[in-house]
C-alpha cells in the first residue's frame, strides 16, 4: 500500500524535522516509564489552563500506587504556536519519542492534519479542545477521540435558543478556518429543522493569518453585518481573537438596544481565565450577551482540584478545557493500566509504507508504528470512570455521552444562569429529566432591556423596499395605476396595505413598482415568482393564496375572503305545464304512491271487523281504501278510526304526510319563483359535464385550477379581459360564440353583479382561500403585517376600506342565490318511510295475534255445538250434517271477514253453555248418590 499525494506533500514539509531527529537519542537508560505526548499552543487561553491541569494530573497519577503498577507516566509536550506546520512537526517529534498516546491537539485545523499521521502509525489521538464536528468521522479519523463536546451539540443548543425566541434569520460571525466553517455548517443544518436560517455569513480571518491588519478586517466585516436586516448574531471564533470583535462592535454601536449576541463556549473560557482578577473593561463590552459554557457538575473532587489549582503559581484561571485536559490524562492512565493488566506489551516497529525511504535524507524510517495501538484505542473507548467533568463514557458515535451546556446571561460584573441545554431535556431551567421546564429565566438584553428583541430591523443602508403591484386593466377598484397619487397606484388593496404598514412600530421605506404592460392583466404567478427571486421585496394586490404559490413565498394573514364561483346568464321562461311534478323524482313519486295505498290497506284491515264505515260490498271497500289513502294527503278523510291500532298507524302516517307536503310546497315554490330563470349550467357538476365554453379572467389562477383540478379541456376555456366582456359573452351564449358560464373569484363577481342583474351565481364556492400580501420566505415583515391586518379587522378599519371601494347595489341581494335547486329524492325521506313501515307491520302483527286467539276460542265453541247436535239427531243425520271444524283457508278468511261483535257473541254463548252444562252435571251426580242401590 503506497503513500497518497497528501502524505507525500506533508512529509516533504518535514525535512527539517528529519535533520533534527537524526541527532537525538531517545534510548536513554532510566527508570521504567510510559510516555504520552501533549500537543497544544502554550501561550493561549486554553493552553495555559491545560498545561497546568495536565501537569497536576500526571503528578496525581504517579502518586497513585493503584494505577500503572508503579510505572511512571511521563508527559512530553510540544508547542504548536497556533500553526498547522509547527503542529505537524511537533506531532512527529512526539512520535519519534515513542509516545503511546497524544493528548491534543488544541486546534481543530491541526487535528485534521495530524490525524492522518495518527491513523497511519496507529497512535491514539485524544483531544481535549478540538470541537470541529467533522472530526467525529470514524471513516477518516479512526484513531481520533476527544474528551470535549463536539460543536454539533453546541450548535443544536443555539438553534433551540433561536427557535425559543421565534427568530427566523441570524447572522453568523466565525473564524475562517476548519473550526469556524464546520461549526457554522452544523448550525445551519440544525436551524433548517426549526424553519430558521443563516441570512448572512461573516468570516473573520484567524489571528494567525498572514494578513497583519486583523482589526481592519474585523471592522470591514462588521460594517457589512450592520447593513443586514437581522440583528441576531452568533459568534463562533477562537478565544484569543474573540474579544477584539467586541471592541470593534462596541465602537460601531452594535452592542445596544435591538441587538442580540449569542456566543459559543470560547467566551466562557476567556472569562473563566480572568476569574481571579476580573477585568471591568472586558465586562463592559459584554453587557446583555448570551454565552454557552460546557456543563461541569459540582462535586467534592472538583472543589478540591479548584482549591489546589488556585494555590498553585499558575498565571491563568481554570476553564472547562483545563478540566477536560486533567480528565484526559486520567483516562489515558486508566486505559494503559487495563492494557498492561491484560498482559499486553508496548512495542514499536518500522511502518512498512516507509521501508522504501530508509536511504532517503528525510530519514522517515525513524517514525515507528505502535504495534498495539488498536488495542490501546479499544481500552480508551471502553474506559468508564467519573472525573472532574462528571461521568466519562464514549457512545456509539465515539462522542462523550450526555452532552450538556449552561446558558449564561452576562450582566454587571458577572453572569446569570438562565437555563441549561442537554440532549435529554433540550432547553430547561434545570437538568432534571423528570421535571423538564421548557422555559428559561428572564434575560437582560443589550441596552439593559428585558423585552425580547424582535431580532431584525430595516438596515440603515438606504435600501427602499420594492413592492410589486399588478397593473390591472379591469376591476380597477382593487388596484391600478393612478398618476395623481404620490405612490402612483390606488385601490382597495393599496389602502389595506398602507393602513397595515401604518400599524407597524417602525418605519418602512418602500416604493410601488407596477408589474404588467397595462394592456391586459398580468400573470399573478409570474408576479409571485418575482418575489421569490428577490426581484421584488413584496407583492401587494389582489393576489390569491393558493398552494403552488405558498411553496415559494410567504403570505400574510388574508385580508379578504375569496373563492371560485360560477356565474351564468339568467333568462325568464314560461311556466311548464308539468312543473308541479318536478319537486319529487320519479322514484320518490312511486314510493310515495305505494305508501299511500299500503297505509290505506293497513287501516282497512285494522278497522274492517269493527268499523261499519270500512264494511260493505267488495267494490265499496276498494273505493274506501283508495279514498281514505289519498284523502289523508289533505287531512280530509271522513272515515273515523275506532280501533287503537288503526289510530296509531294513522297518527304516524299523518306525521309523514305533513313532512311530505311541507317539503313539496317549499320545493315547488322554489321551482316556480327561482328556477323559472333557466340556465344550462346549474352547478359544479354540470359545469364539468357540460360541453359549453367557460370564461375566466386573464391572469387568474382559475385557468390552472379548471384544467388541473377539474380536468376541463383547455379548448373549452375562453380568456376574458373586462367585466364588459363578461356580460357580452354570457349574453351571446355558447350557441352564438359566447360562453355558458364564467368562473372567477368571489370579490370580482360581487363587483360584477352589482351592475349586472341579469346574471346569477349558481352552486357554491368550490375553493376557499383569500387574498394576502406576498413576501420572500421567512420574511419577518409577513408576520408583523399579519398582526397589523388582524388589528385592522378588529377595529373596523378593514370593513370601512371595503365599503369605500366595493359598494354594492340592491342587485347584490340576489347574487348569492342558488338557482340550481336539487329535486327531492327518496334518500331525503328514507327515515320517515322506514318509521311508517315499521309502525304498520307492528300493528298488523298485534292484530293477527288477536285474530288467532279469537279464532281458537271460536273454533272451540263450534266443536261443542256440533257434539250436542249429534247426540240429538242420532247416527242417521251425522253423515248428512256439515263438519263444524273450520279446516280450509276459505273458512279462515270468512272468519276474519265476520264482525268482531258476532264472534264475541258466539264466544259468550259458549261460555254460558259451559256453565249450564257444568251445573246440570253436578245436579245429576247428587241424585244418583241419594237413590237406593
Amino acid at each position: 500500500m503506497g503513500f497518497d499525494f497528501d502524505n507525500l506533500f506533508l512529509l516533504s514539509l518535514l525535512s527539517t524535522f528529519a535533520l533534527l531527529s537524526s541527532a537525538q537519542n531517545t534510548n536513554q537508560l532510566q527508570k521504567p516509564s510510559i510516555k504520552i505526548g501533549a500537543l497544544f499552543t502554550f501561550n493561549s487561553t486554553i493552553g495555559r489552563s491545560a498545561m497546568a491541569a495536565m501537569e497536576m494530573a500526571v503528578a496525581d497519577v504517579n502518586a497513585d500506587s493503584s494505577v500503572l503498577n508503579g510505572t511512571r507516566l511521563d508527559l512530553i509536550t510540544q508547542d504548536t504556536n497556533c500553526s498547522g506546520f509547527l503542529g505537524t512537526i511537533g506531532a512527529l517529534q512526539l512520535i519519534e519519542n515513542e509516545v503511546v498516546t497524544i493528548l491534543g491537539p488544541q486546534s481543530s485545523g491541526i487535528a485534521h492534519a495530524i490525524s492522518q499521521i495518527s491513523n497511519e502509525l496507529q497512535i491514539p489521538l485524544l483531544s481535549f479542545a478540538s470541537t470541529d464536528p467533522t472530526l467525529s468521522s470514524l471513516q477518516f479519523q479512526p484513531f481520533f477521540l476527544r474528551t470535549t463536546q463536539s460543536d454539533e451539540f453546541q450548535m443544536r443548543a443555539i438553534s433551540e435558543i433561536i427557535s425559543y425566541f421565534n427568530w427566523r434569520e441570524i447572522v453568523a460571525i466565525y473564524s475562517d478556518d476548519d473550526f469556524g466553517r464546520n461549526g457554522i455548517s452544523s448550525l445551519s443544518d440544525s436551524l433548517s429543522t426549526k424553519r430558521s436560517r443563516i441570512s448572512f455569513k461573516a468570516p473573520i480571518p484567524p489571528i494567525s493569518s498572514s494578513n497583519g491588519n486583523n482589526n481592519g478586517n474585523i471592522n470591514d466585516m462588521l460594517v457589512q453585518v450592520n447593513l443586514v436586516e437581522s440583528r441576531v448574531y452568533v459568534l463562533h471564533v477562537n478565544p484569543d481573537s474573540g474579544l477584539e470583535i467586541f471592541r470593534v462592535a462596541k465602537k460601531l454601536g452594535m452592542i445596544g438596544t435591538g441587538y442580540v449576541w449569542i456566543v459559543t463556549d470560547w467566551l466562557a473560557s476567556v472569562l473563566d481565565s480572568y476569574q481571579q482578577n476580573n477585568n471591568p473593561e472586558i465586562m463592559d463590552l459584554l453587557q446583555g450577551i448570551i454565552v454557552l459554557r460546557q456543563y461541569v457538575p459540582d462535586s467534592n473532587s472538583k472543589k478540591g482540584f479548584i482549591t489546589r489549582f488556585n494555590k498553585g503559581n499558575f498565571n491563568t484561571g481554570l476553564n472547562t478545557y483545563g478540566f477536560n485536559a486533567y480528565d484526559s490524562v486520567w483516562l489515558t492512565a486508566y486505559a494503559i493500566n487495563n492494557f498492561i493488566n491484560q498482559k499486553n506489551n508496548i512495542s514499536f516497529s518500522t511502518d512498512p509504507n516507509l521501508q522504501h525511504t530508509q536511504n532517503n535524507t528525510l530519514n522517515l524510517i525513524s517514525l515507528k508504528r505502535f504495534n498495539q495501538g488498536d488495542k490501546l484505542l479499544n481500552q480508551i473507548l471502553s474506559t468508564n470512570f467519573t472525573g472532574l467533568t462528571g461521568h466519562l463514557q464514549f457512545g456509539s458515535d465515539r462522542n462523550l455521552i450526555k452532552p450538556a451546556y449552561q446558558i449564561l446571561n452576562l450582566i454587571g460584573s458577572g453572569s446569570r444562569l438562565i437555563g441549561f441545554w442537554s440532549s435529554r431535556t433540550s432547553l430547561a431551567k434545570t437538568l432534571n429529566p423528570n421535571s423538564p421546564n421548557p422555559d428559561l429565566n428572564s434575560i437582560i438584553w443589550p441596552g439593559e432591556i428585558t423585552k425580547t428583541p424582535k431580532g431584525w430591523v430595516f438596515p440603515n443602508n438606504g435600501k427602499v423596499l420594492r413592492i410589486g403591484v399588478p397593473f390591472r386593466t379591469s376591476f380597477k377598484e382593487f388596484v391600478t395605476k393612478d398618476k395623481e397619487s404620490p405612490d402612483g397606484v390606488q385601490g382597495y388593496c393599496i389602502d389595506v396595505f398602507r393602513n397595515a404598514v401604518s400599524q407597524l412600530p417602525y418605519p418602512v421605506p418602500l416604493e410601488f413598482v407596477l408589474f404588467g404592460d397595462g394592456k391586459q392583466n398580468p400573470s399573478y404567478n409570474a408576479l409571485v415568482q418575482n418575489v421569490a427571486n428577490n426581484t421584488f421585496d413584496a407583492a401587494v394586490g389582489d393576489v390569491a393564496i393558493v398552494t403552488n404559490r405558498t411553496r415559494s413565498v410567504d403570505f400574510t394573514q388574508p385580508y379578504i375572503e375569496s373563492g371560485l364561483v360560477i356565474v351564468v346568464p339568467v333568462k325568464a321562461r314560461d311556466s311548464n305545464a308539468w312543473a308541479f311534478l318536478k319537486p319529487f323524482t320519479v322514484q320518490m313519486w312511486g314510493v310515495t304512491g305505494v305508501f299511500f295505498l299500503f297505509v290505506g290497506a293497513v287501516v282497512w284491515i285494522l278497522e274492517h271487523r269493527t268499523n261499519v264505515e270500512f264494511r260493505g260490498p267488495p267494490r265499496k271497500q276498494v273505493i274506501t281504501i283508495f279514498w281514505f289513502s289519498f284523502s289523508t294527503m289533505f287531512f280530509a278523510h271522513r272515515e273515523n278510526t275506532g280501533s287503537t291500532l288503526g289510530r296509531f298507524v294513522l297518527l304516524v302516517w299523518l306525521f309523514v304526510v305533513l313532512i311530505l307536503t311541507q317539503s313539496y310546497t317549499a320545493s315547488l315554490t322554489s321551482i316556480l319563483t327561482v328556477q323559472q330563470l333557466s340556465s344550462g349550467i346549474t352547478g359544479l357538476d354540470s359545469l364539468i359535464s357540460s360541453p359549453d365554453p367557460v370564461g375566466f379572467q386573464v391572469g387568474s389562477f382559475a385557468k390552472n385550477y379548471l384544467i388541473d383540478q377539474l380536468n376541463i379541456a383547455p379548448s373549452r376555456l375562453v380568456e376574458l379581459k373586462t367585466p364588459e366582456e363578461y356580460a357580452k359573452m354570457l349574453d351571446l351564449g355558447p350557441k352564438n360564440g359566447g360562453v355558458g358560464a364564467v368562473v372567477d373569484e368571489m370579490p370580482y363577481i360581487e363587483l360584477f353583479l352589482s351592475n349586472n342583474c341579469k346574471f346569477q351565481i349558481v352552486g357554491q364556492e368550490f375553493t376557499k382561500s383569500g387574498w394576502g400580501f406576498a413576501f420572500p420566505r421567512d420574511s419577518p415583515l409577513a408576520i408583523d403585517l399579519s398582526t397589523a391586518i388582524l388589528t385592522l379587522s378588529e377595529n373596523g378599519d378593514l370593513q370601512r376600506i371595503h365599503d369605500k371601494w366595493l359598494k354594492r347595489t340592491s342587485c347584490d341581494i340576489q347574487s348569492n342565490m342558488d338557482i340550481g335547486s336539487n329535486r327531492l329524492n327518496i334518500g331525503s325521506f328514507f327515515g320517515l318511510f322506514l318509521i311508517c313501515g315499521i309502525a304498520c307491520f307492528i300493528a298488523l302483527i298485534i292484530f293477527f295475534m288477536r285474530i288467532l286467539c279469537q279464532y281458537c276460542e271460536y273454533n272451540s265453541s263450534n266443536d261443542n255445538e256440533g257434539m250436542e247436535g249429534e247426540m240429538e239427531l242420532g247416527e242417521m243425520e251425522r253423515s248428512v250434517r256439515r263438519p263444524a271444524r273450520i279446516t280450509s283457508i276459505k273458512d279462515l278468511i270468512s272468519f276474519v271477514d265476520r264482525k268482531e261483535e258476532e264472534v264475541k257473541s258466539v264466544i259468550k254463548r259458549k261460555s254460558s253453555s259451559d256453565r249450564d252444562k257444568s251445573h246440570r252435571t253436578d245436579r245429576s251426580s247428587d241424585c244418583e248418590l241419594g237413590s237406593p242401590s
